[in-house]
């Protein structure tokens, strides 16, 4: 029985970041070291698949750092976390090392440099999100007001309408963030914004990715946890450029293949903390169900890599 036809686009960049790719790499080299187990604080990733194989290997993932013993190594999660958290494992002298994305760090010490500057900060993103969270922990209570949408800045009360600030959370829609960027600006004309965007390259790059592809497509697959900021946008992002069917799935075994019926062109892509392994499950499983012809939409070549934290360069 010959399989009915399917173009198959696939995006790139799509998958890990180095953000991501470094904090994994962390949580490993951390129990090369110190043997397990080594505990994380939060999933080190937004993804169960990775959680899973980390676990599988020693490391202990708790909500908070009250769940961690005293004489075990502790790692922060690439999201990163408010200032008071290294402090207590610090207070506790407890190892601790911080997985944050060195991107979400850079966005951690802008917020600083501008309250040195005494101006209060508006934050986008998405309330409770541990990014957000994170972010928002580096200043004192009442310094950092968030927004989620540009309707919320009518809203806001602010100290002062010169002295103002704005960051965002590194894994928002570019074009949403535009439009609250836009209102801000429009109601506080002196309101300070970064020098580059906050959202990061690979937030950026999978979008535009996207948008490439959605006018030859007549569904978007998006692997990714339904926890994770930037595969959520990336699917929102497929709607928006047109992609009448966009969907986010987990792994090959989430498809809803009744719902993708006689398609012609798919597009599929992953979340900056989807592994590629999960990428090849779905190629394989559209393989077992049609004559799949794969296509590659590269629309920019990503070569970024991070250090890892030095203790863990260091001798144990």
């Amino acid at each position: 029985m010959s399989l009915p036809p399917l173009t198959l686009y696939l995006a790139a960049p799509r998958g890990f970041c180095a953000g991501v790719d470094r904090a994994i790499k962390i949580v490993e080299m951390a129990l090369q070291k110190w043997g397990a187990p080594v505990y994380v604080r939060h999933e080190i990733v937004h993804n169960k698949f990775v959680v899973d194989d980390l676990r599988a290997k020693g490391a202990v993932f708790v909500e908070e750092l009250e769940d961690c013993p005293d004489d075990r190594p502790v790692v922060f999660s690439a999201h990163g976390v408010p200032k008071s958290v290294p402090a207590a494992a610090a207070a506790r002298e407890m190892i601790a090392v911080d997985a944050t994305c060195p991107l979400v760090t850079k966005v951690h010490n802008e917020a600083a440099r501008h309250h040195e500057a005494g101006l209060q900060m508006v934050m986008i993103g998405h309330a409770g999100h541990p990014e957000t969270v994170g972010t928002m922990g580096q200043l004192p209570e009442g310094e950092v007001l968030l927004v989620e949408t540009a309707e919320d800045v009518a809203g806001l009360v602010v100290r002062d309408p010169q002295k103002l600030a704005f960051i965002t959370q590194t894994t928002l829609s570019v074009d949403d963030t535009a439009g609250i960027v836009a209102a801000l600006r429009a109601r506080f004309p002196a309101i300070v914004g970064p020098h580059k965007e906050d959202i990061c390259y690979a937030t950026t790059n999978r979008q535009a990715a996207v948008k490439t592809m959605a006018g030859k497509i007549d569904a978007l697959l998006v692997i990714g946890a339904p926890n994770s900021s930037n595969s959520k946008r990336l699917v929102e992002v497929g709607r928006a450029a047109g992609c009448a069917y966009a969907q986010l799935v987990q792994r090959a075994v989430d498809i809803d293949w009744r719902a993708l019926g006689q398609l012609r062109a798919v597009g599929l892509t992953a979340g900056a903390s989807a592994p590629e392994v999960l990428v090849n499950e779905v190629i394989d499983a559209f393989r077992a169900r049609f004559d799949v012809t794969l296509i590659p939409v590269e629309t920019a070549v990503e070569n970024v890599e991070f250090k890892v934290p030095r203790i863990l360069r260091e001798p144990a």
